[in-house]
């Protein structure tokens, strides 16, 4: 007695799931930049000016799926969080909050799309 099994299915299952794999990071690489610039444009656009210094420093830099948004400014921790002499003026957490909702949408959306 022997028992034979058809491995065509779970073989084009197996191939499926690697493709969409690639799809979806391909689409989350997408979110994240797309994010990353838009959370700079937010802080840039709340950041308070004065000189213009702070606002200018704010920069974006994407490596995959990774992203670094943030100034460059040496004073832009105190203006953020504020000193004893001075209240915070927060710019990059705001912007920060105003974002997360959208980019975990289009998370969501790109895996819901590459996997069913």
């Amino acid at each position: 007695m022997s028992i034979t099994f058809d491995m065509n299915e779970v073989q084009q299952f197996a191939v499926d799931l690697g493709r969409a794999g690639y799809a979806a990071e391909a689409g989350a690489r997408a979110v994240v930049e797309k994010s990353a610039y838009d959370l700079r444009a937010e802080a840039q656009y709340e950041a308070p000016v004065d000189t213009g210094f702070l606002r200018s420093s704010i920069s974006a830099s994407v490596n995959g799926l990774e992203a670094e948004v943030g100034p460059t400014a040496d004073y832009a921790f105190y203006v953020e969080h504020g000193t004893s002499r001075m209240p915070g003026q927060p710019f990059l957490f705001p912007a920060l909050d105003r974002i997360t909702p959208t980019f975990e949408a289009a998370m969501a959306q790109v895996l819901t799309q590459e996997l069913t």
